[in-house]
Formats: C-alpha cells, sequence, structure tokens
C-alpha cells in the first residue's frame, strides 16, 4: 500500500518521523541507531530528507574568488534502501528540484524503482545563497509542480531524451508539502493555497505540512484546505524544541511562529536541559490535542532530537 492509503486506513492515531542522511564522511550507524530508539512506536513510515551542494566562495592564492560547491548530505536513495532492507520499514525518500537537474532527478527514480520504494515526497527546496547568489537553471525543475509533472511522466514510461518504455508495474505515489503558516514566498494564503490545489490536481495522495507549535493554525489549515476541495489527508509534523537558539532559528530558516506563552516558558530557561524539558511537555501536549481531534498519523521532524522524541511519543502511543 502507498503511504496514503496506510493513512486512510488509521482507526487511531499512528507514528512517523523523519529522518537526516549522515554527513558526508560519517557511516550509517547513527541513523541506525535512532531507529532503534523509536522503532517500538511502530512507525508507518520514515521520511529520509534530500539535500542539494552548496556553495563557498574563496578568493584564491591570485586573488580571485572561486565557486566551490560542496555536498554535506549525499546517500538519499542509499539510506533509504538501507533502511527498508534491514528494518522492514516504509520508507519515503524526498525529492527536491532545486540543486539537482532534471536527469538527476530521472536517475534516482530510476533507482528507487530498481530497490523496490515507490513512496516519495516531492519538494520544491530552496537556492543555495538565495539572497546573495540567486540562480535559475533550465536544468533544474524550479517547483515541485513540475516535479510531479516528471513522476507522472516516468510513471507513464516517458523519459527526458523523448523515448517510451513500459510504465512501471508499480508507479510512484507523491506527497507535496503544506504550509499552515503560509510558505515565506507567497503573497498571501489564498495564493499559497491555490499552488497546492495544482499539486493535488496533479497527482499528490496526501499534504506533510511544515513543523508548527500552535495546533490552531494546524486546524485551520485544513478547514481551508477542505473549503478548496483538498480531500486527501493532512499529515500534521511537530518537534520537540530542544536548544535554547531554536527559539529565534526555527522562526527564521521554517517560517513557523512560536506561541508567546510557549516562548515565555522557555525564556526562563536557565540552560538547554530545561529548554528541552519545555520543550517535550510542548510537543506532548500537542500531539495529545492533535490525537484527541482524531488525526490518523502524528509525523515528527526528529533533526537530531531522538531523545525528545521518544519521550514524548511514550506519552502518546
Amino acid at each position: 500500500m502507498t503511504a496514503a492509503e496506510l493513512v486512510l486506513k488509521n482507526k487511531e492515531t499512528k507514528f512517523s518521523f523523519e529522518l537526516l542522511p549522515p554527513l558526508k564522511g560519517n557511516n550509517i550507524d547513527k541513523v541506525f541507531k535512532t531507529i532503534d530508539i523509536l522503532k517500538e512506536f511502530n512507525p508507518q513510515f520514515i521520511n529520509i530528507t534530500s539535500h542539494r551542494e552548496e556553495y563557498k566562495f574563496e578568493t584564491n592564492d591570485k586573488g580571485y574568488v572561486e565557486k566551490k560547491v560542496v555536498r554535506k548530505r549525499p546517500g538519499t536513495v542509499a539510506v533509504a534502501a538501507s533502511i527498508q532492507n534491514k528494518y522492514g520499514i516504509k520508507v519515503i525518500p524526498h525529492i527536491i528540484s532545486r540543486g539537482f537537474t532534471k536527469a538527476e532527478t530521472e536517475y534516482a527514480l530510476i533507482d528507487l524503482n530498481f530497490l523496490g520504494i515507490h513512496d516519495v515526497l516531492l519538494l520544491r527546496g530552496d537556492d543555495a545563497h538565495k539572497d546573495k547568489y540567486p540562480e535559475r537553471s533550465e536544468d533544474c525543475n524550479q517547483y515541485a509542480i513540475e516535479l510531479a509533472e516528471q513522476v507522472n511522466n516516468l510513471n507513464k514510461g516517458i523519459y527526458l531524451d523523448g523515448t517510451s518504455n513500459d510504465a512501471f508495474t508499480t508507479p510512484f505515489a507523491y506527497g507535496v508539502a503544506g504550509y499552515p503558516e503560509k510558505h515565506e514566498e507567497a503573497p498571501n494564503m489564498d495564493s499559497d493555497l491555490r499552488y497546492l490545489k495544482a499539486k493535488v490536481d496533479a497527482g499528490a495522495e496526501y499534504v506533510m505540512t511544515q513543523m508548527f507549535f500552535d495546533n490552531q493554525k494546524y486546524y485551520d489549515f485544513v478547514d481551508k484546505c477542505r473549503a478548496m476541495g483538498i480531500t486527501i489527508p493532512i499529515i500534521p509534523g511537530i518537534k520537540p524544541i530542544t536548544t535554547a537558539n531554536q527559539l529565534t532559528v526555527l522562526p527564521k530558516i521554517f517560517s513557523c511562529d512560536i506561541p508567546e506563552d510557549f516562548a515565555k516558558e522557555l525564556r526562563k530557561c536557565k540552560d538547554n536541559e530545561q529548554v528541552k524539558q519545555v520543550g517535550i511537555e510542548w510537543c506532548i501536549q500537542q500531539a495529545l490535542d492533535l490525537k484527541k481531534n482524531g488525526v490518523p498519523i502524528i509525523h515528527f521532524y526528529t533533526m537530531m532530537a531522538t531523545q525528545s522524541t521518544r519521550k514524548v511519543a511514550e506519552a502518546i502511543y
């Protein structure tokens, strides 16, 4: 079954989480340790993030500025295959448009098909140094809707070079991102919802939300989606805050608000151990409320907060 089919069958709130591939040069042991800590909660699936290259601009010994490309976390496809092989848990690798050519995307999808992995999450991704060095490339899909079109074509056996072959025995099923507090580049929520509806109409089977810390914003978002005719599952994504700097870093990176009563408690903390405990307690309350309101699954953005995620899961499942 696809991820969406699993979610739609749920009679009670299930568990899922997201992992980062190891940094280049590290082995996969930390990934496995994270799964070992969380697998007892029977995750319906594990998401594996994908990361584009980053640019460094350095002055060489001749005084010229050179651009150096660094990819810090390669291996999304291989990590996904390793997890599925070792644990038998459904994996959902991220496929992002920015930073990958259409050909690289096609090869990744072909590899995933060979490996028996047919669920993916389609994301636009960000420009590298987007503020200082904007980029546009005809070789890349610019938006997730274009990724959806490429996946749809590949499901039909249509390749980038114009050749046609038999369709995949098992077509790719995909989800897309949704933003309860609006994507940072959208002029307004209505515009953002129209873009989301276009991705749903293209074939997305579920929506995975950006992290949020105020459940009412999720409920309002779901209501607005339903009013737009978006009927597919909308999976809430939450995260336990673990360090004091996340009070400012997370809103900046992910364009999400931290409620003042939560922020006030975080500001009272004397060290990160206290922050971690407050973050766990807030996340537990979020999860309990989501469960009470009948969400079929809660998705956790672990971001190295494995033990905190475990403590939340222990209180919920």
